[in-house]
């Protein structure tokens, strides 16, 4: 069997694939992310075990290309004006978090016999949290948007910059090395980069915003756009002698402060995660398990402090600003693992050749046991506070007044009290209403001529897919008494499923609680959408219809609109 497999490259990622799936279900039995299940298998399929993956080439290029995807998404979260909007919480605690783990863990590390570049490396692979884990377990407690969990998104963000510095520090020593430089080499490398940050800049003051609006009409060749954008730069930038990784990054961060980086984000995060799968495969696979024993001591105390002392620094610095310690033990237990980027970092280092390959080994392991032991402690981290309590008031203040400080704003301004899928001149119409009678109204449209045309009207509006969840569970939910789908019966996203059906379901794992008013076009259509749960089914033809005898009989005063029903230009109601 081992031979069939093998002999034919087909056969070889199916297998692999195969594997994946059923060890991942495993994991999901066990609540572990995808990351710990990926790694399984990668040892599993390694020389060490199984040994099927052989087509390293191939491999490889799956992984250099999930590399480029996954640090193109973390640079389409860093827009430019980014830094400007975080808190004080969130830079002082995310900064701080950095700067303590790298210093205590490059001492650790010289402790355990490291030596100094190997300690530095590792230390900085401590400082990096594992941002899908944390939102994914944060979103299915519904506590995203709990003060921890917007001090926990602070972090990311933080941690996220440090990524970029840091893969900057790694491209710029990655050039040249192995080789003599003069300084005509040097300067030469300063041009290049250069002209590369400059083409970035330019695209992205002329090019960015109109260009993707453009695409965004289409959401296939979106997709196919940014993946070949994100392709293209770190092609260029590998050529520069950047490394990839640099520029898959650029090529997010001129996307960032576009309108439609978040139905971006959320399109390209399944095939992150498929990509991402050759790249542990390729990591487990090149793993000895007898360098793992070796490590298995070092790995267990670094693995400790990063369990127990980076939320302890979180915890400190959080208490010493005027949280309770209820809030900085939930925000601090977020960073008790490392994350996808600690391995990634680690790997580079090595391909570079200033640290040896068993740093990788220990930091893989390292990532092993505090992403599977992280999870349960984020997900029973209620019983786990309620545990430690008696023993945490030594890291409250005795009046910790920033806390109901920020209690109070987070109830404060940008709520709706009505959110509307579909801004057609159906949905459109009816915001146009609501906000009259003085309700406050979220309109989001898949359609960006609709999205501008409403926002430069004064009616805030986001851009999105009605049937992408990641979406419905990041808008402002709490407060809305009414949720309108005025969307269209026909196939408007890349899942060709009823986006009604897909809006309610997404809701319910959100954790929505208020009314959902659906819109039907047929009567069977709409016995059906009560029959699902809808509170309200708007039939606008049959509505209209009534509304129109009314007025013919004299029953209804006639209203005439103050201004026109809204028609953006390129807006469609109805498949043609």
């Amino acid at each position: 069997m081992e031979e069939v497999i093998t002999g034919y490259l087909f056969y070889e990622i199916a297998a692999i694939l195969v594997l994946a799936a059923a060890i991942g279900f495993l994991g999901l039995l066990a609540r572990q992310p995808l990351i710990v299940s990926f790694i399984a298998v990668g040892i599993l399929v390694g020389p060490s075990v199984l040994d099927i993956a052989r087509s390293d080439q191939h491999i490889d290029l799956l992984a250099e290309l999930g590399i480029a995807v996954l640090l193109f998404l973390v640079g389409l979260k860093l827009d430019l004006k980014l830094v400007r909007t975080l808190g004080p919480v969130a830079l002082t605690t995310g900064l701080g978090q950095v700067l303590f783990t790298s210093v205590i863990g490059f001492l650790l590390g010289l402790a355990l016999g490291l030596d100094a570049t190997t300690s530095f490396y590792v230390a900085v692979a401590l400082t990096f949290s594992s941002t899908i884990i944390i939102v994914k377990l944060l979103s299915d407690k519904k506590e995203i948007d709990a003060l921890h969990g917007r001090i926990a998104l602070g972090f990311l963000i933080v941690q996220d910059l440090v990524v970029v510095i840091a893969m900057i520090a790694l491209s710029a020593a990655g050039v040249g090395a192995g080789q003599e430089t003069g300084l005509a080499d040097i300067a030469l490398v300063f041009l290049s980069g250069a002209a590369l940050l400059g083409s970035v800049a330019l695209f992205v003051l002329y090019a960015a915003n109109p260009l993707v609006e453009r695409l965004a009409r289409a959401p296939e060749l979106l997709v196919c756009f940014a993946i070949g954008w994100a392709a293209l730069l770190a092609a260029v930038s590998h050529y520069l002698g950047f490394g990839k990784e640099l520029g898959g990054l650029l090529a997010g961060v001129s996307l960032a402060s576009t309108p439609f980086r978040e139905a971006i984000a959320a399109r390209l995060a399944s095939l992150r995660d498929f990509l991402l799968l050759f790249f542990f495969v390729a990591l487990g696979a090149g793993l000895d398990l007898g360098l793992l024993g070796d490590n298995l001591i070092p790995a267990l105390v670094l693995a400790f402090f990063v369990l127990i002392g980076n939320p302890l620094i979180v915890l400190v610095i959080m208490g010493l600003m005027g949280y309770r310690k209820r809030t900085g033990f939930l925000a601090g237990l977020t960073v008790a693992q490392i994350s996808e980027f600690s391995l990634i970092f680690i790997a580079v280092g090595v391909q570079l050749g200033h640290v040896v390959p068993e740093a990788l080994g220990l930091v893989t392991l390292v990532g092993l046991i505090t992403i599977s032991l992280s999870t349960y402690m984020i997900t029973y981290s209620h019983r786990l506070y309620a545990i430690c309590e008696p023993f945490l008031g030594l890291f409250e203040r005795r009046r910790p007044y920033r806390e109901a400080e920020a209690e109070a704003q987070s109830g404060a301004g940008g709520q709706a009290d009505v959110l509307i899928f579909g801004l057609g001149r159906f949905g459109g119409a009816i915001a146009q209403n609501l906000t009259e009678a003085g309700h406050r109204v979220l309109g989001v449209d898949f359609n960006p001529a609709s999205v501008r045309y409403w926002r430069e009207t004064g009616l805030p509006a986001r851009y999105g897919d009605v049937t992408d969840p990641e979406l419905v569970g990041h808008l402002p939910l709490s407060g809305v008494k009414w949720v309108v789908s005025a969307v269209p019966d026909h196939d408007t996203g890349l899942t060709h499923m009823d986006p009604r059906l897909a809006m309610m379901a997404a809701l319910r794992d959100a954790g929505y609680q208020g009314r959902v008013a659906l819109t039907a076009h047929r009567e069977e259509d709409a016995k059906r959408l009560e029959a699902e749960g809808a509170d309200l089914v708007l039939l606008p033809f049959r509505d209209a219809a009534d509304q129109a005898v009314d007025l013919l009989l004299g029953e209804t005063a006639v209203r005439v609109p103050d201004r026109p029903l809204p028609e953006p230009e390129g807006q469609r109601e109805f498949a043609e």
